[in-house]
């Protein structure tokens, strides 16, 4: 954890030297923003890992409040550790391409200013993920890793990093992610949850970089 926030703080520290930062710089070259398409356009793919990620927005009305948009994070199975395999819950049809069976991991909300804010996991429908069990997304957690150097190397680095840096949060949200699913799953006139437009997101947490990477330092000092 320490690693990686180091890998995070210093992607911001790299990008503000010349009054950039990660949204920003992600977002380069592209003159107009819109909401809804990805950036870049076909996602971030690393082709050894098979870690993928994307950034977005949706409309205004319907974002967090302060957010311009989010990260999606994925693995493929062609990167998950043996065993693992998805859930077989309503609708699931195998697709053609067994590595299209990808898994969403996190989604991570961004300010403004180019800065995280929150952390939350998300219902099947809204990426169009195969759905693995929250204990089989936690294993792939450690596998998750962009290791080239584009679109841009410090965001790929940044990504990767605040996978690592907040991995207990998200080991949280995961779990909560599971419970808030079959909480909606019993709810009177739900006949699919997981295609269920009314469950959207499914677990969140507020973050900040500088008092988490504190406190891991603090956690380090006391040889814990």
């Amino acid at each position: 954890m320490a690693e990686a926030g180091s890998e995070v703080v210093e992607a911001h520290r790299v990008l503000a030297k010349s009054g950039d930062n990660i949204v920003g710089e992600l977002l380069r070259g592209h003159e107009t923003f819109f909401e809804w398409d990805h950036y870049p356009p076909g996602d971030v793919y690393d082709q050894e890992t098979h870690g993928q990620y994307y950034y977005h927005a949706h409309v205004i009305e319907d974002r967090f409040e302060s957010e311009h948009g989010h990260f999606h994070t994925f693995l493929r199975p062609r990167g998950m550790p043996p065993g693992l395999a998805p859930e077989p819950v309503p609708g699931y049809k195998p697709p053609e391409d067994p590595n299209d069976a990808l898994s969403h991991l996190i989604a991570v909300a961004m300010d403004p200013a180019g800065f995280p804010f929150r952390l939350f996991t998300v219902n099947r429908w809204v990426t169009g993920e195969i759905w693995y069990k929250a204990d089989d997304v936690s294993v792939m957690l450690d596998y998750f890793k962009i290791d080239h150097a584009r679109p841009s190397w410090p965001v790929n680095r940044w990504i990767t990093g605040m996978v690592g840096l907040f991995k207990p949060q998200i080991l949280e949200l995961l779990q909560e992610r599971d419970k808030a699913v079959a909480a909606w799953a019993g709810k009177d006139g739900v006949k699919d949850v997981y295609e269920d437009r009314d469950l959207e997101v499914t677990s969140y947490m507020d973050i900040s970089i500088e008092d988490h990477v504190r406190a891991v330092a603090q956690l380090l000092v006391e040889g814990r």
